[in-house]
């Protein structure tokens, strides 16, 4: 802590002894509150004064209390006016000395309402309750005039400038309270994100969804390409992980069991790199759908976005990360193969690993492991960028995508393409879906491609799970699953991932 900072929070230590000392808690339970700020402003004309010509309410001069953090101090000498904020709302309180000071100030309860009082101990960023009469200033301003007032939680380190708030970004999300405490639009944010989800829910439920739980820890991770957080479970004396999906192998066994359909909304675990688009521990939806395939997902995907689109954010039209889309626009459909030879000039289909290699090195495009998944899956994201939507890219090689149903070609054979769908927005992937894969025989040999990646050293290969294999073999419908998350969200608000978590994870400081 700056010497500065020290010398102010030893000042606010300073009054909070004194509040301590003329028999005030600083820190009560509980403080008079009869409204919100944002109810007392709906309500202020059933409780107004009729001051200034201002017609009086029908319950006129009732006292009422508020409650809210001190944002700002205005004014000298018998007259104060404190705009207070409590997270949803700000309302100005008008402090008068002939006011406060008229009471009787013999008891420990009077002083609490003394004006002088409150100019000696009360700082901005501290919490208060005040009792009064609303009424409107000579400005047009809805206001309290205080009659009394309480601490209800004493500060003793300042709030960052007003004009600046924070500006280090690695503060801004160490200190989440302290970003939501001066800027309106982030916690705006995040009352949004909840929506986001609220909608997303209401959508599933109104479709038929029953919600449903699956687990968090796993012995074998299933359901998405990615590598795991490793722990330990110390009853059973076993490695377990942390899920990188919301329970796709999971849900499919519901589907077996006889459940139609069913969805889970819940926290996601992967140890990859960071950046705007990615971070370890997120929000997904996943549902599960069975006798619907793949066209069946894309079309109730294109009405939940819709949806989500409208009820959120109030419009179907975006810019966001350098490109603009309109939801209500026709969902073009990508070919996977088609897309990477009209931008690359490569045919992914016949092109050799060691060509494949090189054209990611004159594209200047970095990559990770040399397996021909990985690379032809570098190789495409590389041309998503320029995609800017909405669209769904279809027709997946078959290696990129160990849990989906094969298309069956005009000769009635598989081909080496799956039925599979991800929406494209703003050049990015948001949601995977499939047709999903129901053959035992099929989904067998697929693990076993995958065992072999990872024993290649792949740590984001799938892991084989045989007791999944197992319930195939004893007959899953045919299915369709989907899955997005709160990158969808981010690309919306035009905000990086990280920006709009409340709290993602940060390296502590030394």
């Amino acid at each position: 802590m700056s010497s500065s900072l020290e010398e102010l929070r030893n000042i606010r230590l300073a009054k909070l002894e004194l509040l301590k000392k003329i028999g005030i808690d600083p820190y009560p339970a509980k403080v008079p509150r009869d409204f919100c700020l944002a109810d007392a402003k709906a309500n202020f004309a059933d409780y107004a004064e009729a001051v200034a010509g201002v017609p009086a309410g029908k319950k006129s001069g009732k006292p009422v209390s508020l409650a809210g953090r001190v944002m700002a101090i205005r004014g000298q000498g018998a007259i104060l006016f404190v705009v207070l904020d409590d997270g949803k709302a700000t309302f100005q309180a008008v402090m008068k000395k002939d006011v406060l000071n008229s009471k009787d100030t013999s008891t420990v309860k009077s002083a609490s309402m003394n004006f002088d009082l409150f100019t000696e101990v009360v700082d901005i960023g501290d919490v208060i309750s005040v009792t009064g009469t609303f009424f409107t200033t000579q400005r047009g301003e809805q206001s309290v005039l205080v009659s009394s007032w309480t601490m209800a939680a004493k500060s003793l380190l300042p709030l960052p400038e007003k004009w600046h708030g924070l500006q280090d970004p690695d503060e801004k999300l160490r200190k989440r309270y302290l970003d939501l405490i001066m800027d309106p639009e982030v916690r705006d944010l995040f009352y949004k994100k909840a929506k986001f989800w609220d909608v997303t829910r209401t959508f599933m439920k109104e479709n038929g969804f029953l919600e449903v739980e699956t687990p968090t820890l796993e012995t074998t991770t299933g359901g998405a390409e990615a590598t795991p957080f490793k722990t330990h479970h110390n009853d059973y004396d076993l490695d377990v992980f942390l899920r990188i999906s919301v329970g796709e192998l999971w849900q499919k066994r519901l589907m077996a069991g006889g459940f139609p359909k069913t969805y889970e909304i819940g926290r996601v675990y992967r140890n990859e790199g960071s950046s705007p688009e990615h971070v370890q521990e997120f929000t997904n939806l996943e549902f599960y759908w069975s006798y619907a395939d793949y066209e069946d997902g894309m079309k109730l995907v294109i009405d939940l976005y819709r949806k989500i689109a409208k009820e959120v954010f109030g419009t179907t039209k975006f810019t966001a990360r350098g490109h603009s889309f309109d939801f209500n626009d026709e969902w073009k459909r990508v070919d996977y193969v088609s897309e990477i030879k009209k931008q690359t000039g490569i045919d992914i289909t016949s092109a050799s690993d060691a060509e494949l290699k090189k054209k990611l090195i004159d594209l200047k495009v970095s990559y990770e492991g040399a397996n021909r998944e990985r690379l032809i899956d570098t190789l495409w994201k590389y041309c998503r960028k320029n995609i800017a939507g909405p669209a769904f890219l279809v027709n997946h090689p078959t290696i990129v995508a160990p849990l989906a149903k094969s298309v069956i070609g005009a000769d009635g054979k598989p081909a080496p393409v799956v039925q599979m769908f991800q929406p494209i927005i703003a050049g990015s992937e948001i949601g995977r879906g499939y047709s999903e894969l129901n053959d035992p025989i099929d989904q067998q040999h697929r693990f076993d491609e995958q065992r072999k990646l990872l024993e290649s050293g792949d740590t984001e290969a799938m892991m084989a799970d045989d007791e999944f294999v197992e319930m195939l073999e004893h007959g899953m419908p045919p299915t369709c699953g989907f899955g997005f998350g709160e990158r969808l969200f981010a690309i919306l608000a035009d905000k990086p991932l990280r920006e709009t978590q409340l709290f993602p994870l940060m390296k502590p400081k030394n």
